[in-house]
């Protein structure tokens, strides 16, 4: 499993991206899984390689990350006292090409619908049991002041570097 940076715009795969600003933060990482399992594992079973215990913002300790399979679903932790806290929606859902989440976390680290960044995440196959995962987390302009704050945490080792390890790990072992 390698992470890497991508200092240009994600290529598309299934169809093109949204327009970015230079305000993203841009990761890649292979993954010793076919696409679709890939796919499945980021969306379908977040819940099992998420850090929640680290990664969560809601007032309880989390239990589980979720994500609605569908454009237009939710995206949330659940508490361990059965409480939800939101984090966005999903956005568009290509399985097993493409999904793009709608990220609604304040840089405060709360729920905030009126804020919204986009992680466009992709899964282009590059060998039957092999995929590149392209994540882009774009419009951290719209944190106005805050953005060099969190695009620094977002990129940092304990950000999506680190998701996306735990994800390939996860991706990597069979269900």
């Amino acid at each position: 499993m390698t992470v890497m940076n991508q200092p240009e715009a994600v290529q598309a795969a299934a169809a093109a991206p949204a327009p970015s600003s230079g305000m993203s933060v841009h990761k890649t990482v292979l993954v010793e899984a076919p696409q679709a399992h890939a796919f499945a594992v980021f969306t379908e079973r977040q819940g099992s390689w998420w850090p929640v215990a680290t990664h969560h913002i809601g007032k309880t300790p989390a239990e589980s990350a979720v994500l609605e399979p569908w454009a237009g679903g939710r995206w949330f932790e659940r508490g361990v006292d059965g409480s939800e806290c939101d984090w966005g929606h999903v956005l568009v859902w290509e399985p097993p090409h493409r999904v793009v989440l709608g990220w609604e976390i304040s840089a405060d680290w709360q729920h905030d619908p009126s804020l919204k960044t986009e992680v466009e995440v992709r899964f282009v196959a590059v060998g039957p049991r092999s995929t590149r995962v392209e994540l882009e987390h774009r419009y951290l302009e719209r944190y106005g002041d805050k953005y060099q704050q969190i695009r620094q945490g977002l990129d940092s080792a304990g950000g999506w570097t680190q998701l996306l390890q735990l994800f390939a790990a996860a991706a990597a072992t069979p269900a």
